[in-house]
């Protein structure tokens, strides 16, 4: 989260009613809670949501926050055209405001043990299958200036299944070349090592060598990834690049980063990984999120389905 992003929810948080008390919430989940920037963030989003409708309620004093008024507020955004996992995220930022206000003897009673969540479908993620992936691999060009850069993130993508937000944190001093591992930042900033191939740690010899020593500026400190003004590579551009190139491989328009992180896991997978380690490796807190790749890899399931159904 950009300190201009925070800026601009803050500021719009102070203009409405209670917004001092969330703009408070949002600063002991930044301190004390330890939460990912990008949660809070989306926090915010949803909870200056919650005060414009509010607001146009009359309602003044976090008193008023009661069970009755955020199911009726979950029904009117089921109205809407937000996911039903945006839908979530609202309800949670919504239970962590009232567990809050508990916590600094605003309200007595939080409520929340009475607050459904909304069901949502577990939908399979997209998946490519390795030849595919190996197209987006090949799409930069050895022509483009930013060729190295470019191939050497698509191979520590799909090498790691690392985040687009862990990819841009990546400092020089996290890629541990020599011995063939990274070390990354996760969700809640919690701390992982991943295992480098060699094909990814050989595209990252290149870039350092010969493309980021060109690239370097006051503002790049020691960012693995930089753009042409020598500032580290944002999530954004990530996910911008990876659509260029997917395009360019004529890969399936939904495919974004987060494509290459379900390869990876689904890849391991199918190639015999066990569970745990996939889970190790993705920095899943819940094995069962890393469970819904044994869904996706429909050939596996067609071997397990010949060689145990007794009639094949």
């Amino acid at each position: 989260m950009s300190r201009a992003q925070r800026q601009s929810i803050v500021a719009d948080l102070r203009e409405l009613p209670l917004g001092g008390t969330v703009v408070d919430f949002l600063d002991y989940l930044t301190v004390e809670a330890g939460l990912a920037d990008n949660t809070i963030l989306g926090y915010g989003r949803d909870l200056r949501e919650f005060l414009r409708a509010c607001r146009d309620e009359g309602i003044k004093d976090i008193r008023q926050f009661t069970p009755v008024l955020v199911q009726k507020y979950m029904y009117t955004l089921a109205g809407t055209d937000k996911s039903e996992n945006s839908a979530k995220r609202a309800l949670a930022a919504l239970r962590m405001l009232l567990k809050f206000g508990k916590l600094r003897h605003l309200i007595e009673d939080d409520g929340t043990e009475v607050l459904e969540s909304p069901k949502l479908w577990q939908r399979l993620p997209t998946v490519c299958n390795k030849q595919q992936v190996l197209h987006l691999l090949e799409a930069p060009s050895p022509e483009e200036p930013y060729y190295l850069r470019d191939k050497a993130l698509l191979e520590l993508l799909y090498a790691t299944g690392v985040r687009a937000s862990e990819v841009a944190g990546l400092k020089t001093t996290d890629v541990n070349l020599d011995i063939g591992y990274l070390r990354c930042f996760g969700k809640g900033h919690k701390e992982r090592v991943v295992p480098v191939g060699k094909i990814a740690i050989s595209a990252t010899r290149d870039y350092l060598r010969d493309l980021r020593p060109r690239l370097v500026r006051p503002p790049s400190g020691a960012f693995l990834l930089l753009s042409r003004t020598g500032r580290p590579l944002s999530r954004i551009e990530i996910w911008r690049l990876v659509k260029k190139y997917a395009v360019r491989a004529g890969m399936p328009r939904n495919v974004t980063v987060h494509t290459l992180r379900h390869c990876f896991a689904t890849h391991l997978l199918s190639g015999g990984a066990d569970l745990r380690s996939v889970q190790e490796m993705l920095g899943h807190v819940d094995i069962g999120t890393t469970q819904i790749y044994t869904h996706v890899d429909h050939e596996r399931l067609r071997q397990i389905h010949k060689r145990f159904h007794p009639r094949p």
